[in-house]
Parts: C-alpha cells; sequence; structure tokens
C-alpha cells in the first residue's frame, strides 16, 4: 500500500499538483546530474524518457506517454553492460514513472546514488547535493516525507550502504 501522503489530491491522496511536478523536477535533477558519468553517447530512449518527463512536468506529457517512456528506459538498462549507465538507466526509468506515482521520485534519486557509488564518486557528497536541491524546491513536509522514505528504502539496499 502506497503512502497516501504520496498520492496525488485527484487520485484521493494528500499530494497537491504542484508538489507532484515538483518532486518530478527534483528527479530529472537527480538523473542529469549524473549523465556526465557517462562518457559516451546516451541511448535515445533515456534521453526521450527525460524529454518526456520534463513535457509532464511542464502539464505537455500524459501519464500514459510518460509510462511508456519508463518501460523504455528500463528495457535500454537490460541491454547495458556497463554498471555505472544500468544504474543511470534505472534512474531515468524511475524519473518518469514520478508521473504515474510521486513517490517513484526516490527510485530514481537512489539509482542515482548507486551509479555515484559504482562509479567510486562519494555517496555521501551526492546525497547532500540531493538533499539541498529537495529543499530548495519543496515546502518542509514533503521534504520530511521524502527524506524519510528514501531512508527507509535505502535500508534495504545493501549496494547503497558503505
Amino acid at each position: 500500500m502506497r503512502d497516501i501522503r504520496f498520492v496525488a489530491e485527484h487520485r484521493g491522496g494528500l499530494l497537491t499538483k504542484e508538489n507532484h511536478r515538483l518532486l518530478m523536477r527534483w528527479a530529472i535533477d537527480c538523473s542529469e546530474h549524473v549523465l556526465p558519468l557517462v562518457d559516451y553517447q546516451i541511448d535515445v530512449r533515456l534521453l526521450n524518457a527525460l524529454n518526456t518527463a520534463k513535457n509532464w512536468e511542464a502539464g505537455n506529457a500524459s501519464v500514459g506517454q510518460a509510462m511508456k517512456a519508463s518501460l523504455a528506459a528500463h528495457a535500454a538498462a537490460l541491454e547495458i553492460a556497463d554498471p555505472v549507465y544500468i544504474s543511470i538507466a534505472r534512474a531515468i526509468g524511475h524519473t518518469v514513472a514520478t508521473a504515474h506515482m510521486a513517490d517513484h521520485s526516490m527510485g530514481g534519486a537512489i539509482y542515482e546514488l548507486k551509479a555515484i557509488k559504482l562509479a567510486c564518486k562519494s555517496i555521501e557528497e551526492e546525497r547532500q547535493w540531493q538533499n539541498e536541491r529537495l529543499k530548495s524546491l519543496l515546502p518542509d513536509d514533503v521534504v520530511k516525507l521524502v527524506l524519510e522514505t528514501r531512508i527507509i528504502k535505502e535500508k534495504g539496499l545493501k549496494d547503497l550502504r558503505s
């Protein structure tokens, strides 16, 4: 069962449309922040997924379009050999899926952290960057919800433990 605080108001939840869009913005920023870790051409499906996420945020794409783009990004991840790039593809897949359910934004952020760790960069510095970006975008109650929920989700991921 999803936390009702992540469910959009129009679906009977507590999340405003504006905060849902801002969670998408945060997830997009997180995914784009790790793109420089890939030093070769980014798969067009991943670029399309990011574009779709941006279009959804602006009100110019449907949830259905976002879900198709998410599936395409996850399909791209299955065809990639580089573990950093796989994590980036998964981050992008979750990012665009934020249109469907806002808590997918954390999946994008968590896979971004995994890409950072696989690239032998500082997870703590990246998590701090993510948190600061989140705080610059969203109200305190949503920030608190995201940070508390992300801690719970990360506990089950041995890949992110130091």
